[in-house]
């Protein structure tokens, strides 16, 4: 759990090296709206020869100024929608190799995912709906992070660093959303052994 909240550090298998199944699709910067087998699915990459190629202004409403220049929270374009094959097909994978039924890990993730969109052209695809829906500290995490990045407030487009922030939450999160079997084992073995003196 250390790992997973601390975003300071990449964790292996979740935002870093050979990423487990499950994981692979989660929040992928995807064009939206085209053919999937003309292949023109861009991927957030290293060069910024593709980072100039690709428009990642966020303009989908999620954050505006408010009174005093307070920022706040927009509706934003969102479209939930159910996983596709492939999307189901690694989160069966991962689940099997983490030990976990099909049933417990869409209790925990949701049925449906979300497309949260960049723009008219980009959307982070495969957001798993509880993870999009968490609140922290009385706050949507991942709504409050796109709030304050808005192009109106930027005044930029946001780097591939910053569009992979968003990958990388929706992936500990996910992460950390499908240890709650385990976390729950753990805490009724530990309340289970207290000592009643």
């Amino acid at each position: 759990m250390a790992e997973l909240l601390d975003t300071e550090q990449p964790v292996p298998g979740v935002t870093a090296g050979a990423l487990r199944p499950e994981l692979r699709g989660i929040a992928a910067l995807t064009r939206m709206g085209v053919d999937d087998n003309k292949n023109d699915k861009d991927q957030s990459g290293d060069s910024d020869q593709e980072e100039s190629k690709l428009d990642l202004r966020l303009t989908a409403g999620w954050g505006h100024a408010g009174k005093g220049g307070v920022t706040m929270p927009g509706r934003g374009k969102l479209i939930r929608r159910e996983r596709t094959a492939k999307e189901s097909a690694e989160l069966a994978q991962g689940i099997a190799a983490l030990g976990l039924t099909e049933d417990t890990a869409l209790v925990r993730l949701g049925f449906a995912v979300v497309d949260v969109y960049l723009n008219d052209r980009y959307a982070w695809a495969n957001v798993p709906e509880k993870v999009w829906e968490l609140y922290i500290g009385g706050y949507q995490v991942m709504k409050k992070w796109l709030s304050y990045r808005e192009y109106s407030f930027l005044n930029r487009p946001l780097t591939l660093a910053e569009v992979d922030e968003v990958q990388s939450m929706a992936r500990r999160l996910t992460a950390l959303y499908l240890l709650q079997p385990e976390l729950d084992a753990n805490y009724l073995k530990v309340k289970n052994a207290t000592w009643q003196g």
